[in-house]
């Protein structure tokens, strides 16, 4: 399930994994929280925590990940991955590139800093 994280200041968006994210997940919560802050913001500075509770993602979360991303792909100002799951260090570091935008990876102790850094 993803949920979204409130607290943030209000040009940031940011959401929690945990257990086994579904396609659903995105289209419920996921896209209209990015599409929102693209609609008021124009840029999207987003917190994404993969939480200790994270199981996996479905096939189609997966294809819902890549498609929002695409779809928006110039929309994207920060993005602040934050997991204590190698994949996601390597995944970030891999594919960074590929983000018009900045994009960088934090452990779980490193929280606040990636809530620092994304609204920075």
């Amino acid at each position: 399930m993803i949920a979204p994280i409130e607290g943030l200041p209000d040009n940031v968006i940011g959401f929690e994994a945990e257990g086994r994210v579904t396609r659903e997940d995105y289209e419920r919560v996921m896209i209209p929280v990015v599409e929102k802050a693209i609609r008021e913001h124009g840029k999207v500075r987003c917190l994404y925590v993969l939480g200790p509770e994270f199981e996996r993602y479905t096939m189609g979360s997966l294809w819902q990940d890549a498609k929002v991303g695409v779809e928006h792909l110039r929309s994207w100002e920060r993005i602040a991955c934050v997991s204590d799951a190698d994949w996601m260090g390597h995944a970030v570091h891999a594919f960074g590139w590929m983000f018009p935008g900045a994009i960088r990876h934090f452990s779980l102790d490193e929280i606040d800093a990636a809530k620092e850094w994304v609204a920075a």
